[in-house]
């Protein structure tokens, strides 16, 4: 069952304000939106691969998000 919108906007304001990194805030929001490959998540945020690649990492070492295939990451 989906979450409300409420409910929704909640989760990300709540898990947002638990991260440290802007960028790492950005990037969990940006996915928050929906799955995106990483050549998407440099090209729209500006954020080169090398710096990328361990912020999904602590994402999903967080259990925030996952990998969906290959390059492509989402939300859990």
């Amino acid at each position: 069952m989906p979450l409300s919108t409420t409910q929704s906007t909640t989760t990300v304001r709540n898990v947002s304000a638990t991260l440290q990194s802007p960028r790492t805030k950005l990037v969990y929001l940006y996915l928050s939106q929906g799955e995106a490959t990483v050549d998407t998540l440099q090209a729209d945020l500006d954020i080169n691969k090398t710096t990328l690649y361990p912020i999904l990492q602590t994402l999903a070492g967080n259990g925030l998000v996952e990998r969906a295939d290959g390059e492509t990451f989402r939300c859990c």
